[in-house]
């Protein structure tokens, strides 16, 4: 597969390595350059190239940018064919990147992206932490496999990319349309909990949008409380804590 991956952060990176690995053709792509891409994000046959370059004549387009960014890319995207499968991981953190008036107001944060865009995506690997993503993918069937939902409008999209999350280590579990896919955002009982295929549709539903958006923008005092750098364990923990 033909793959595509916008920005070089701990999740753009590390999917670039994982599907490199696997054999995927990867061409990788930040704000910067093709020539700040780090060695390593290029260890496993992943190309460097411009954004220009990363998204054509591609099967798959992965952004992994800030949330805030998004806007920036709909000219980069525009000349991308419909049945090119466009995936965002982003997530809204207005206290780190700046608010949205219309998120803020209601709108579902990828129905927003998808109106930026102006094209469909699919949403994944935006509940999964980053040293999660790196350190805790498993072949599938292994017993307690961590689960990362996908939502899409389209069922065909939603395929590809669970596909591409099972290859990343992760079952993938069908979250459905774009319009529910806020459930999946922070900082709702899914984000960030590591939970099992079994566990995740249970706290998909559980998801209450004024409560966890509450609950995200109490992160740094939340955070805090920690007192040192919190470890990959201790944030889980205290994400699975936020709603016991």
């Amino acid at each position: 597969m033909r793959i595509g991956v916008i920005g070089t952060g701990a999740i753009g990176a590390t999917l670039a390595r994982k599907f490199s690995a696997g054999g995927h053709d990867v061409a990788v792509a930040n704000s910067r350059g093709p020539e700040t891409i780090d060695a390593d994000v290029l260890e496993f046959g992943a190309r460097a190239a411009t954004a220009a370059a990363a998204v054509q004549d591609q099967d798959v387009v992965i952004l992994s940018v800030p949330f805030t960014r998004i806007p920036a890319l709909a000219d980069l995207l525009s000349s991308v064919p419909e049945e090119t499968v466009v995936i965002d991981t982003s997530n809204y953190y207005p206290q780190l990147n700046g608010p949205v008036e219309a998120v803020d107001n209601g709108q579902v944060e990828s129905l927003w992206v998808v109106e930026q865009l102006r094209r469909p995506v699919a949403k994944a690997w935006n509940a999964v932490l980053a040293g999660t993503l790196q350190t805790k993918g498993t072949p599938a069937g292994t017993p307690g496999r961590i689960a990362i939902p996908v939502a899409a409008d389209s069922s065909e999209v939603r395929r590809v990319a669970m596909h591409l999350v099972d290859e990343s280590g992760f079952d993938p579990f069908d979250a459905g349309v774009l319009a529910d896919s806020w459930r999946q955002q922070p900082m709702g009982p899914a984000y960030c909990t590591e939970l099992t295929l079994d566990e995740l549709g249970p706290a998909l539903a559980a998801a209450d949008r004024a409560r966890d958006a509450r609950i995200r923008d109490s992160l740094m005092e939340r955070f805090a409380t920690i007192g040192s750098a919190p470890t990959l364990d201790e944030v889980v923990e205290l994400n699975r804590s936020a709603h016991r």
